[in-house]
């Protein structure tokens, strides 16, 4: 009954009281939100006491990521978890497949790890119905009525099981089951809210489109995964509505989409600093402050992830922060050597665009670079000169940058992903950029 309390607190501050009508005046409620928070841990994380007293300013602490973090893991979180035990704890969940890890009342979760580090989340009770309130808020809507949501997820969790209550009734569907199973089971229940990764949805389309499956949803969340835009466009045609997204992640549930379906940071909670990669074309990498996180505090986070800034406004007239796409990770950038042996980066937009405008047949692909002179292309179809327009599209990106003699190899078998986030865009994980 408290823990329902606390939701219905969290839900009415966040939904009535915490607005603004400037930048500035969410400027202003920011900085005295992180001033106090770091007052808070200051006894309680040894790392970031060092900074705190080190620093007049939090905006001088220097920035850490995901490697750091993780390094740093039992003097950074405020409960005196190790990182041993944490793992511990949440890989024998992942391998029971008995979603319910607690240390101390303490909620454990692991990360898919897609960037090469595995990663552990540490959230409270309290947290717990902090982050509910704010789904409720931002992405499922209140509504006095019973639904049905249906989780596509490669993990369950206390966090996600905390969203159930006597009007939200929660179906976990595992990706390590069989996929017809799983279908067969969401056709029988028929959910209100569908949530799902982009790969997901597009396999539930897929099987609504070619057997003429009669199935409406009243709410489409696509999660986890980069939702490319001609994905987007065919869910949405399929679907039949707006498809909207979620941007969560081990450090937290930055982003959702508003009613015309631009993501926007979650700026009540969290601080956005941006960290331009290219400034020209708009990209930079987000640097989390997350001042609603006591007990794995997240100060000066940059994530790697390339977040693209909108072109126009959103309608909607929010004034946070609005993502005009996420692009991937650097992790996903392609490396080359030039005519002059100069190392060149190609952003994974221009490497996507070369191969969708190669043919409209081609909806499901995979770019990997295995080298510095080679690319495995697996693509849906060889119909209609694809290949060859693949091909063209790409030696013209790459010789534009003076890159010659690069080896694409083409496969209409696609690698299997098991429980894996799809990345279209990626480098092999033996890839060495050289240095």
């Amino acid at each position: 009954m408290l823990f329902k309390i606390k939701i219905l607190f969290y839900y009415l501050k966040y939904h009535y009281f915490v607005r603004f009508k400037t930048e500035a005046e969410l400027e202003s409620y920011q900085n005295e939100k992180i001033n106090n928070h770091l007052r808070n841990i200051k006894n309680k994380s040894s790392y970031y006491r060092f900074y705190i007293n080190q620093y007049a300013s939090w905006r001088n602490f220097p920035l850490i990521n995901k490697e750091l973090f993780m390094a740093n893991f039992n003097t950074i979180n405020t409960v005196c978890i190790t990182k041993e035990n944490a793992f511990d704890i949440a890989v024998k969940a992942e391998n029971s497949r008995s979603f319910s890890p607690t240390i101390n009342n303490i909620t454990v979760g692991l990360s898919s790890g897609t960037s090469g580090n595995r990663g552990i989340f540490l959230i409270s009770k309290n947290e717990r119905a902090q982050w509910v309130a704010a789904v409720l808020d931002k992405v499922l809507t209140f509504k006095l009525k019973k639904r049905k949501i249906a989780f596509f997820l490669r993990a369950n969790s206390n966090l996600y099981e905390s969203v159930k209550s006597s009007l939200l009734q929660f179906h976990f569907f595992d990706l390590l089951n069989d996929s017809e199973k799983n279908f067969e089971q969401l056709f029988k229940i028929k959910p209100d809210i569908l949530v799902a990764q982009p790969s997901m949805l597009l396999l539930i389309a897929n099987a609504i489109e070619n057997r003429k499956i009669k199935i409406k949803f009243e709410k489409i969340i696509s999660v986890a995964e980069v939702l490319e835009e001609n994905d987007k466009k065919y869910l949405t045609e399929i679907f039949e509505q707006t498809i909207h997204q979620v941007y969560q992640c081990t450090e937290g549930f930055l982003a959702s989409t508003c009613s015309f379906g631009t993501l926007h940071f979650h700026e009540d909670y969290i601080k956005i600093e941006k960290k331009y990669i290219d400034k020209e074309h708009q990209r930079y990498h987000p640097i989390i402050t997350d001042f609603s996180r006591f007990t794995q505090p997240i100060i000066r986070y940059e994530l790697n992830d390339i977040i693209i800034e909108p072109q126009i406004k959103c309608p909607c007239g929010s004034i946070y922060t609005a993502i005009g796409s996420i692009e991937g990770r650097s992790d996903d950038m392609f490396y080359f050597l030039n005519e002059e042996g100069k190392l060149i980066s190609i952003f994974p937009d221009f490497i996507r665009r070369a191969i969708i405008l190669a043919n409209e047949k081609i909806r499901g692909y995979i770019a990997e670079q295995i080298s510095l002179d080679e690319i495995n292309i697996y693509i849906n179809t060889y119909e209609d000169n694809a290949v060859e327009n693949i091909k063209s599209n790409l030696n013209e990106l790459l010789t534009n940058n003076n890159i010659h003699k690069i080896k694409f190899n083409f496969s209409l078998e696609f690698p299997k992903l098991n429980s894996q986030k799809l990345r279209r865009i990626k480098r092999a994980a033996t890839f060495k950029i050289p240095t």
